[in-house]
């Protein structure tokens, strides 16, 4: 082959690459049965994928190039490829999944049944059923510790929030926290761990190490889900019923800004870059693109119908 071809598909070559590497947003619409595909960098919309079941929960799996989504009515979740974006397979759990998350190795994939009381393990190999650990009433959100210790999750109707061993895939401690606990986050060191409260409106803030509660921060009605940025400094919390997203500073856990968003919040993750916050809008049926540096909506993206988004939805 000339030097010139070889230049020229090397180049390709590397312009592919950097376009693969792109993070994306994936954004379920859960009343249109879809997933709109987010370039997060441009901030527009580049494919729609249709999924059936009330597509819901989100969790991204970078080291298998996979994007599960959860299916509260088609008892289980999707696997979709997360570059060509076409869906692959579709796995049974039962009752009604809807929160949904990834180990940080990309090998195991946890679905909480709402209505059994349960999480299910399965492997992403073959997605087979490795264990179903038993924990609170109504599980919901869930996320995983950054050393890949530790699956948290959301037990709305108890009140509580459960520390799961990913060795042993049991439990080691449950813990209060407010009132109808939903989406949680925690942070990259795995020291802090926040808590969205549905029922009381505010946010209980957790020391990882001992599951105690360090604090409690009111913010608007009804909070729904918790995302972190600006290295950790700002904790973003979508408020339903007020329109809103409250951000508070984790040194001095006072809330610095009230933003005006679409109506109905709920879904919120955070670009890798860390400066900007993704907000799925469920009854405007739009994505709000906040700047964490300005405190400022800077975009808003319209999606499908129904945008929910729950989970952390944005590829690395």
């Amino acid at each position: 082959m000339p030097k010139k071809s070889i230049a020229v598909v090397a180049f390709l070559s590397a312009c592919a690459t950097i376009a693969s590497a792109q993070p994306h947003a994936f954004i379920t619409n859960q009343l249109d049965n879809s997933v709109s595909v987010i370039d997060a960098d441009r901030q527009q919309v580049i494919d729609t994928i249709k999924v059936a079941g009330k597509p819901a929960g989100v969790a991204v799996n970078p080291a298998k190039k996979q994007v599960y989504i959860s299916t509260p009515e088609g008892g289980g979740f999707a696997v979709m490829d997360g570059e060509s974006f076409k869906v692959q397979t579709t796995v049974k759990v039962g009752g009604a999944s809807l929160g949904i998350a990834v180990d940080k190795a990309g090998e195991q994939v946890f679905v909480a049944d709402w209505y059994e009381n349960s999480v299910a393990v399965f492997d992403t190999k073959n997605f087979e059923k490795i264990s179903l650990i038993t924990v609170g009433k109504s599980p919901s959100g869930m996320t995983v510790s950054p050393d890949n210790k530790w699956l948290y999750v959301a037990n709305r109707v108890d009140d509580s929030i459960s520390q799961i061993d990913l060795k042993k895939l049991a439990i080691r401690n449950t813990t209060k926290v407010g009132a109808h606990p939903f989406g949680i986050v925690v942070d990259s060191k795995g020291k802090r761990l926040y808590s969205a409260n549905v029922e009381s409106n505010d946010v209980t803030v957790l020391d990882t190490r001992r599951m105690k509660r360090v604090a409690t921060v009111k913010v608007g009605a009804r909070p729904y889900a918790v995302a972190l940025a600006m290295n950790d400094s700002l904790l973003f919390v979508t408020n339903q019923d007020d329109s809103s997203v409250s951000a508070i500073d984790t040194a001095t856990l006072k809330t610095v800004a009230v933003i005006e968003v679409g109506d109905k919040p709920e879904g919120i993750s955070t670009h890798p870059n860390g400066q900007f916050v993704y907000v799925a809008n469920w009854f405007d049926n739009n994505v709000s693109v906040i700047d964490a540096k300005t405190l400022q909506v800077v975009n808003t993206i319209n999606t499908g119908e129904g945008s929910r988004a729950f989970g952390e939805f944005i590829s690395p």
